[in-house]
């Protein structure tokens, strides 16, 4: 019996997602359950388990390949060997070849030839590179008001490049808009929308192509001619070196996307403090065999900055907003996100209600959070909804840091290494574990005093730590 394996729906705001890897290939026993591909999504990235025991009879969509949700991406004999799967195995499909790139010029022994730009050839345009339109874009694809069915990702992509999501046929389900229509609309030449341009898009559109007349003339000053040189090879595949090229994952991807989307949109202001952590480092010392003896969990630093943030959200809740156009949104749950680094990058989990758990429950909640991140068992649900996050460079020796805001926050603390430093205390030089705090915030929202306010309630929570450690 044939059993599809299906893109599953990894949260409702999911409509598609990415296979990164098949953990079993053609002919390969699985059981139920058994881990059988990898997925990354705008949300988490997961393994997939098998739908059902058997053997892994076709694989439909390859690695790299986006397909929207409830596509078949492969099939399991629940019935046959692996023998008789490994022959009915359909053998993927080959490859279209790529187009021919321009030729580059070879190199010469002594290193590039530099010559003058009357000299230099222009590459040749590829033969398969679409021609622009020369007129206005396409119309409309779809009856005015009608609703425009895409992802999140979709939509910023489109605002990204200035295309107004109307204009593009979707082919998905209900005539959703996926990424590859998104890809196959900019490949087909068409235009931006005026309307949906926004300035801050400039620095995501192509360079003008300059025109095919002959050079303009050296410039000159003070009797000195100076001539601008240019490479026969495209600035971009000038490689020179012992190097190696590595494809950006999904993941990075979206980290990329997420990283520049945040700085573009919120005026980053930082600010710094210092805390002396000498009491909750002695609570700690004292009570971490103990606390790890009783409860089966290790006692990390991070639930005394997690609650002593909460205290400062409570006391300034500009800091626990979000902003939505020109309205700010103060939320009423403290929901810290944080910030746990992976092998293959970065994803930012969320302790959800942070302000209702005792230090004990934090600490069980963030080991959770953190272990699942690591083996990809993380929920779309659980990296959504955050209020204010942490990050903590400390971790890896950093002295402090000056993260990026997780949007749509206003608002993220970074935390440095916890090292003893002399300082001078009631005019005496003395000893203490000292951090550096640093509070990255949206200056659309937050103003100064209220950022540095906020600094020193967390100081002031943590140097004056009161809360029973068992």
């Amino acid at each position: 019996m044939a059993v599809d394996i299906v893109m599953p729906q990894m949260g409702e705001s999911i409509f598609e997602g990415t296979i990164t890897k098949w953990l079993k290939k053609p002919g390969d026993k699985v059981e139920r359950d058994e881990p059988l591909f990898e997925i990354s999504t705008d949300k988490v990235d997961a393994e997939i388990p098998s739908p059902s025991a058997g053997v892994l009879k076709e694989i439909k969509v390859g690695e790299g390949k986006t397909v929207p949700i409830q596509t078949v991406v492969g099939v399991i004999d629940a019935a046959g060997d692996g023998a008789g799967a490994a022959k009915a195995a359909a053998p993927a499909p080959a490859p279209a070849p790529k187009a021919a790139e321009p030729a580059r010029p070879a190199a010469p022994a002594a290193g590039p030839q530099i010559v003058p730009p009357a000299q230099a050839p222009r590459p040749a345009a590829p033969a398969s590179a679409p021609a622009a339109a020369s007129g206005p874009g396409p119309a409309p694809s779809r009856p005015a008001g009608e609703r425009i069915h895409s992802s999140p990702l979709d939509r910023r992509m489109a605002k990204e490049h200035g295309i107004d999501l109307a204009t593009v046929p979707g082919t998905g389900a209900g005539g959703r808009i996926s990424k590859q229509d998104i890809e196959a609309y900019l490949a087909g030449g068409a235009q931006p929308s005026a309307t949906a341009a926004e300035p801050a898009a400039a620095a995501f559109a192509p360079a003008p192509q300059r025109s095919a007349g002959p050079p303009p003339p050296p410039a000159t000053s003070g009797g000195q001619v100076h001539v601008a040189f240019e490479s026969a090879v495209p600035r971009e595949k000038m490689y020179f070196g012992n190097y190696e090229v590595q494809p950006m994952s999904i993941m990075r991807q979206r980290i990329a996307e997420h990283m520049i989307a945040s700085k573009r949109v919120s005026p980053h202001v930082y600010s710094v403090d210092e805390v002396d952590m000498t009491k909750v480092a002695s609570l700690r010392a004292k009570a971490k065999d103990e606390f790890e003896k009783r409860y089966e969990t290790k006692l990390t630093f991070m639930p005394f900055f997690i609650k002593a943030a909460v205290a400062g959200l409570r006391a300034f809740p500009t800091m626990n907003a979000s902003l939505d156009g020109t309205n700010v949104i103060i939320h009423k749950e403290i929901n810290i996100g944080i910030a746990v680094a992976l092998d293959w990058g970065l994803i930012v989990p969320v302790i959800k209600n942070a302000d209702e758990k005792n230090l004990l429950g934090i600490q069980r909640n963030l080991n959770d959070l953190a272990e699942r991140a690591r083996t990809k068992k993380l929920k779309p649900e659980e990296v959504q909804e955050g209020t204010f996050s942490i990050t903590n460079p400390g971790v890896f020796g950093g002295l402090f840091g000056l993260p990026v805001i997780s949007q749509p926050n206003v608002g993220i603390l970074g935390l440095g290494a916890i090292e003893k430093r002399p300082v001078v205390i009631n005019d005496s030089i003395a000893i203490r574990s000292m951090c550096y705090v640093t509070l990255s915030y949206d200056h659309r929202v937050v103003d100064g005093a209220v950022a540095h306010q906020f600094l020193h309630k967390v100081k002031e929570t943590l140097e004056n730590w009161s809360e029973p450690l068992l």
